[in-house]
């Protein structure tokens, strides 16, 4: 929550970071904000609480946000490599090609794209009928303890789920991979070396980004859902609600050496402003 929130702030207050690359970064740390709770707030609500219970309309909706916030995020990602493909492809014409409003245009239909989509996921959970047993064993409602909970017949609900999972995955996937063969061509054809270099470099935190979230995705729909034991459902989630938005700041933002500057420079005006006698009086030193 720190390291996302400390990536939107950053791109918000620093003009050299209010560009369409960091425009879209900072758009995936409020993504990753909200993705993370709709999970980890009633985890850790029920650890400090005791209290394992949790309404059937509650539960239906967590698992309807986690669906919606992580459609939208395969779409972002799509948006994402569209923007490296225009700024490698075709620098000449980027400033002209996105601008702040197609970016806006580009991430409010990221989002209703996610949204629309999952409601169909809803419109699956409605069909469900539980009997007995209660107890989800999971850290949160996904689809998998559910459809194994209930007592209705789920076959059609698995099929219906797996397809639509994989429309999702392997569709935006199929995107980004289309745009990063476009992508590598055009730093193959770059006569100097410094500027395959930069272009690989500006590629590099997407592309582990995209291995992470993928890579997890893939482990866990590479075959029906039904057939996927609880456990494994329970790691690749964590993996997915829990390091992966951790890491994405660090993948991102953190480690480059503008959003270094910015953080630095950030931190310098709050030292002033906190301990301004202590300011002085180190710059008598000087």
């Amino acid at each position: 929550m720190m390291g996302n929130t400390t990536i939107i702030f950053l791109v918000h207050v620093d003009q050299r970071l209010q560009t369409p690359m960091y425009f879209f970064i900072s758009s995936l740390a409020f993504l990753e904000i909200w993705f993370t709770s709709s999970t980890t707030i009633t985890l850790l609500a029920i650890l400090s609480s005791g209290r394992r219970t949790i309404s059937l309309s509650s539960c239906f909706a967590q698992s309807y946000f986690y669906v919606a916030l992580g459609c939208t995020e395969f779409a972002l990602l799509v948006v994402m490599s569209f923007d490296r493909y225009v700024a490698i492809c075709q620098p000449l014409h980027y400033a002209a090609i996105m601008k702040q409003q197609l970016c806006t245009h580009l991430v409010v239909a990221a989002w209703v794209v996610g949204f629309t989509l999952a409601s169909y996921h809803l419109v699956l959970l409605s069909k469900l009928t539980f009997c007995s047993p209660n107890k989800i064993h999971h850290f949160f409602c996904d689809n998998s303890p559910l459809f194994k909970l209930s007592c209705s017949d789920t076959s059609l609900l698995w099929k219906a789920d797996s397809i639509l999972i994989s429309f999702v995955v392997l569709g935006s996937l199929c995107l980004i991979t289309v745009s990063y063969m476009c992508i590598f061509r055009c730093i193959l054809h770059m006569p100097a070396v410094s500027g395959r270099k930069k272009a690989f470099a500006t590629c590099s935190s997407h592309l582990t980004s995209l291995a992470i979230v993928y890579g997890s995705c893939i482990v866990l729909y590479a075959r029906p859902s039904e057939d996927v034991s609880l456990e494994t459902n329970r790691v690749v989630a964590l993996l997915n609600t829990v390091l992966y938005p951790f890491l994405n700041p660090f993948i991102y933002s953190l480690r480059n050496k503008p959003v270094k500057l910015a953080l630095k420079e950030v931190l310098g005006r709050a030292k002033v402003r906190l301990f301004p006698q202590l300011w002085c009086f180190s710059g008598q030193q000087f």
